[in-house]
């Protein structure tokens, strides 16, 4: 079994509470590298126990489940299934910074593939996370 974790960050100039608006709208995901689509899976819309399913535009889905929520702190999840790994959780925090704000996304994932599959893919996610708060920094 292979394991490992990715931790990214990004500071951006604006309130807490803006970032929090943006970040906590768990299917308007812009910003997100590759996505197309996302959409709510059952009926809660936010909070522990919400869903979604992420489209992205080399035909993938990701279907993700919020298994922590702390406003105007972190949302946390795990993928259930799209992405070539048997464990995945992930976290995305926001902290106060004088006049800024750190957003930071940190997962810690586990496979059985072979290790060069499982750091081709490690290095894929980085580049991932890296993009995607690049384009959330951007929308501000």
């Amino acid at each position: 079994m292979n394991s490992g974790s990715i931790r990214k960050s990004v500071i951006i100039d604006t309130d807490l509470d803006k970032a929090w608006s943006k970040i906590s709208k768990i299917t308007k995901l812009d910003w997100l590298q590759g996505q197309k689509s996302t959409k709510f899976l059952g009926e809660k819309k936010n909070g522990i126990g919400s869903k979604r399913l992420i489209s992205f535009e080399d035909g993938s889905d990701v279907e993700e489940h919020i298994v922590g929520w702390r406003v105007r702190e972190y949302f946390s999840y795990i993928a259930i299934s799209g992405l070539p790994l048997d464990a995945y959780h992930a976290t995305i925090s926001i902290k106060k910074i004088k006049k800024s704000v750190k957003i930071t996304w940190e997962s810690y994932f586990a496979s059985d593939s072979t290790k060069n599959e499982f750091e081709n893919f490690k290095k894929f996610l980085s580049n991932f996370y890296t993009q995607s708060l690049k384009n959330l920094k951007k929308e501000f």
